[in-house]
């Protein structure tokens, strides 16, 4: 067991935190395997309806640690993206649960994209995002070539990318990179309330929200049609619709289960 990642479990809730906070959270092997382990856990837990991920101290995390790629353990760059950072972006978006991306502080390099492939991002008044490939010569990796330009277009993804500049929390929810910002006063109450908000809903039709947003990014129209319409026959069948007409109909609070 690892203890570069914390995980805690309460009122559905799987908080994963990024603990190596004397280097910002930086990933070295061992963090990206038990990020991916982590995950794995809180996806089978059926306790765990959604999943939150942040980090330990000032930072959610600065990317790659360098000191790693620059020693005599060096994995290589074809072994941290296939086994490191590809991995974890696959499950964040399979992973049929929402997850929310609670970036408390700096979200550099693969820190700042493995946030925004999440299914919410929540940011720190305080907190900062940068594409920090460019100032050492590298390319923008970890789905942020992907992402990026789906969330803010083309020309914005692409000069952040090439010119590597800070982008403030506030700038980030702006652009659409984000979904909101709050202050650092609040900003742990607003991550609980939202996550436990988020864990009772009907989190199955949740899960085929987010399969048809996965699809979304290459489909055609036509067959973006058909998914929904094979996807809503799905969620159409489920006890959490069936409880969430009752409850609209006898104006209760529903109980949804996430079936």
């Amino acid at each position: 067991m690892s203890d570069t990642i914390s995980t805690h479990i309460e009122n559905g809730v799987a908080t994963l935190t990024l603990n190596r906070p004397k280097v910002f959270n930086s990933f070295n092997r061992e963090m990206a395997f038990a990020l991916q382990s982590a995950l794995d856990n809180a996806a089978a837990n059926t306790e765990v309806r959604a999943i939150v991920i942040t980090g330990e101290g000032k930072a959610f995390c600065a990317g790659q640690d360098l000191a790693e790629v620059s020693g005599p353990e060096n994995p290589g760059f074809q072994s941290i993206l296939a086994d490191h950072y590809n991995p974890i972006v696959r499950r964040i978006r399979d992973i049929e649960k929402p997850i929310i991306a609670a970036v408390n502080g700096v979200a550099a390099g693969a820190g700042a994209n493995i946030a925004l492939c999440c299914d919410i991002v929540i940011a720190a008044e305080s907190a900062a995002f940068i594409q920090a490939f460019s100032k050492i010569g590298l390319i923008p990796d970890s789905g942020g070539t992907y992402f990026l330009p789906r969330l803010i277009g083309f020309q914005k993804a692409s000069a952040l990318m090439m010119l590597g500049e800070k982008v403030t929390a506030k700038d980030a929810e702006r652009l659409g990179m984000i979904y909101q910002v709050v202050s650092d006063e609040e900003f742990a109450s607003a991550i609980k309330n939202t996550a436990e908000h988020v864990a009772q809903m009907p989190t199955f039709g949740l899960a085929l929200t987010k399969k048809a947003l996965n699809s979304a990014m290459n489909n055609t129209f036509d067959q973006q049609l058909h998914l929904e319409e094979a996807l809503q026959i799905k969620a159409g069948r489920s006890a959490d619709y069936t409880e969430g007409v009752n409850a609209f109909m006898e104006k209760r609070k529903p109980n949804f289960k996430g079936n």
